[in-house]
């Protein structure tokens, strides 16, 4: 089995009393959700129950009655003919999308308590209008992504205590050793065409053909074009297509930012909106929102008009734009096309650890790859897929902005780890290790009133 981070979330819903609230894993399709919960299923309980309504639609005919537990448990095991045991049950409502009353359902199978629930939503998103009510109170949400470079380095045989020698070195700021780096570098450029995708990434493990993992990955662009195609409203699905379809062409532009004139000399943002959000909220796609000043709160300062458009999975990139040249960049051509492959992958590493990504591009300074945020503090991040990475004037000139107070910034590129200044220095590979500050488990906060005791006026 893969492993995944999202497994580790599972364990602690589970800890944590899973009894008292579902779980619902979202995502994009084909991100390796049901794969495992399956897993985990067959780890910690002693009875699994699975309905998918998508490749099932008559799974829904369990909740066209009334909604209380009694009467769905009592179709649910009418409909499986499988044992359920109260207290070491896992039911797994697959694809709940296509059933918005199981969605609505939960909380009244989480007050009954007999059964642990994960649901599970690829296009959850796009979907919203049909759900007549949340359980608001009874669900907890958890986001996968595509398989990170982490996760990608421990499925092709990466030890944790290379991963982890790494991390102290990146804590550190001292260089790897040349073989370590060198290798880590090639493994890098094998994650740019192989991507996250679960059942692609196995493949590459298995045969380590790129023949067949390019076909795995067509037939997926396949899959997504064949969902807007049902899930999207009809009178926006041509728009959708197209922005779907013209994807890396907007990122091999120079300035990588999506201009809707290159789809149509009379496309407006307001008409085109709806779209770009659908492609967000469905998961085929990260929008990377463009800010007036690179300062915190970043949300504040968004400019919705500019944004860039990256696909959620750098190998689905190169699959549909690259034709031939992954071999090239398998051998090290690094600066091949690269630079909207290399900005692709540090969008997705950066959404996938947490950080709501961020980019800057002012007349006045010049454009900054990335901006991203950490409680109050702001990094701006460059990415450099040539030889050139000593050379950035925009960084240089935000740097040199007093005002904004920013500390610290880091730039991605082929070299070893290195400090200058503010400026760090890192190999592409150590945007695994990038992560924003997790807040604090507990934040307990007591004012004092025994001054309102006193009755006089002081």
């Amino acid at each position: 089995m893969l492993y995944r981070k999202a497994w580790d979330r599972l364990v602690v819903w589970k800890a944590n009393g899973a009894s008292s609230h579902a779980l619902m894993l979202t995502g994009a399709r084909q991100i390796g959700k049901t794969t495992l919960v399956r897993e985990f299923a067959g780890r910690y309980y002693g009875h699994f129950a699975e309905l998918n309504f998508l490749t099932d639609p008559n799974a829904s005919t369990i909740f066209d009655g009334p909604l209380d537990a009694k009467t769905i448990i009592a179709n649910l095991t009418a409909y499986l003919r499988t044992p359920l045991e109260p207290g070491d049950t896992l039911v797994l409502l697959d694809e709940i999308q296509e059933c918005p009353r199981a969605r609505t359902a939960i909380k009244f199978l989480v007050e009954d308590g007999r059964f642990d629930y994960v649901e599970t939503g690829s296009l959850l998103g796009v979907r919203v209008r049909d759900v007549p009510s949340y359980p608001v109170g009874f669900e907890e949400q958890y986001r996968m992504f595509p398989m990170d470079f982490e996760e990608f380095c421990l499925a092709n045989g990466v030890q944790r205590s290379t991963i982890d020698l790494l991390r102290t070195h990146f804590r550190s700021r001292t260089p790897v050793s040349v073989a370590v780096h060198e290798t880590m570098m090639r493994l890098f450029r094998a994650y740019i065409v192989v991507g996250g995708m679960p059942e692609v990434v196995q493949r590459y493990v298995d045969t380590h053909d790129i023949a067949q993992t390019s076909q795995l990955q067509r037939d997926l662009l396949d899959l997504y074009r064949l969902d807007i195609a049902k899930y999207a409203q009809r009178s926006d699905r041509t728009k959708i297509r197209a922005i779907f379809d013209a994807i890396p062409s907007q990122l091999d532009d120079r300035n990588r930012r999506f201009v809707l004139a290159d789809l149509s000399k009379n496309a407006r943002q307001n008409r085109y909106a709806s779209s770009f959000l659908w492609l967000a909220d469905a998961g085929a796609a990260l929008p990377c929102y463009n800010v007036s000043s690179p300062t915190a709160p970043l949300a504040a300062n968004e400019k919705h008009s500019l944004f860039k458009l990256f696909m959620n999975d750098v190998g689905l990139l190169c699959a549909a734009s690259m034709g031939n040249i992954q071999f090239a960049l398998l051998q090290g051509e690094l600066d091949v096309n690269l630079g909207s492959i290399a900005e692709n992958v540090v969008a997705q590493e950066l959404t996938a650890h947490g950080y709501a990504a961020h980019y800057f591009d002012a007349k006045k300074y010049g454009e900054i790859d990335f901006v991203v945020q950490s409680g109050t503090r702001v990094t701006p991040v460059e990415v450099k897929s040539g030889n050139d990475w000593t050379r950035h004037k925009a960084l240089d000139n935000v740097l040199a902005v007093d005002e904004w107070n920013i500390d610290q910034a880091w730039v991605l590129c082929k070299g070893n780890i290195s400090q200058d200044g503010a400026i760090t220095y890192l190999p592409l590979y150590m945007t695994m290790f990038l992560e924003p500050e997790q807040p604090p488990d507990s934040m307990p906060f007591t004012v004092d009133l025994s001054a309102l005791d006193t009755p006089d006026e002081q």
